[in-house]
């Protein structure tokens, strides 16, 4: 998803979404963002609706979550930690996962608790969070 615009990024899932309700064949990128789109059920109702959604704004001043971003976020996350980029984060995380004995769910709550704090704070408290938890 490197370098989509913000209609195009949204209008994969989009995509995604109705492929899967037509039991049409995905892609791999597809599968993974299924895969996350069904971890939220608070959007399906929103990826139902593609001409109401397509061009929403969401701004966080307003306390809004924007769904694609949420998303996307998700599966740069997942793509970070399959490429182990920035090196060493693979192994930081499965040490974290390990040590707290978190469950996949517990991990996706976790990252959803992450996500949000992007919209809520800038990048650089996100992080020195981050740098905490390693160190952790």
């Amino acid at each position: 998803m490197y370098k989509l615009s913000r209609h195009q990024s949204r209008q994969f899932f989009f995509d995604t979404w109705h492929k899967y309700h037509h039991q049409e064949l995905l892609s791999d990128m597809e599968k993974i963002a299924l895969n996350i789109i069904l971890l939220h059920p608070e959007y399906h109702s929103i990826l139902d609706d593609t001409e109401r959604y397509h061009d929403k704004d969401y701004p966080p001043e307003m306390g809004n979550t924007n769904p694609f971003l949420h998303m996307s976020m998700h599966i740069a996350i997942k793509e970070q930690l399959s490429i182990d980029q920035p090196s060493g984060i693979k192994e930081r995380f499965n040490r974290l996962q390990k040590k707290n004995k978190m469950s996949t769910k517990q991990c996706t709550k976790l990252w959803s608790a992450l996500l949000k704090c992007c919209g809520k704070h800038n990048v650089t408290n996100l992080h020195r969070m981050h740098q905490s938890t390693l160190n952790a």
